[in-house]
């Protein structure tokens, strides 16, 4: 039996459009040097680079990040493997993945309706 994802304990995504490399870091509980390293295995990770080539990744690379994270080290898939299930799996996407878009859009939805109570 697998063991449960642990993506349930990572923190909340903030509702900007831009991170960092170390905000994603913390947001994915991965050290930037991995960041990097699955930049170059998995084709589907490519953050905008700006100026002094700086990473700035987008929501659905911290989503995509997230989810390689929980095929790696939660389901025990080899990174040859994790990247073909995440290339066999585009266009059905994986239940992880809409798991956590669902809780994020939950808690921005509570988010929303806490300003609306305050005025």
């Amino acid at each position: 039996m697998l063991e449960p994802s642990h993506n349930d304990e990572l923190p909340v995504i903030p509702g900007k459009r831009y991170f960092t490399i170390g905000e994603v870091s913390d947001l994915c509980a991965v050290k930037p040097h991995v960041l990097r390293y699955w930049e170059q295995e998995f084709p589907q990770l490519s953050p905008v680079k700006r100026r002094g080539n700086r990473r700035y990744y987008q929501r659905q690379d911290v989503l995509m990040i997230r989810q390689i994270r929980a095929l790696l080290y939660d389901q025990g898939f080899t990174i040859g493997g994790a990247r073909q299930r995440l290339s066999g799996d585009e266009a059905k996407e994986d239940v992880t993945h809409y798991k956590q878009l669902i809780r994020q859009t939950i808690t921005e939805l509570e988010e929303v309706l806490q300003v609306l109570r305050t005025h």
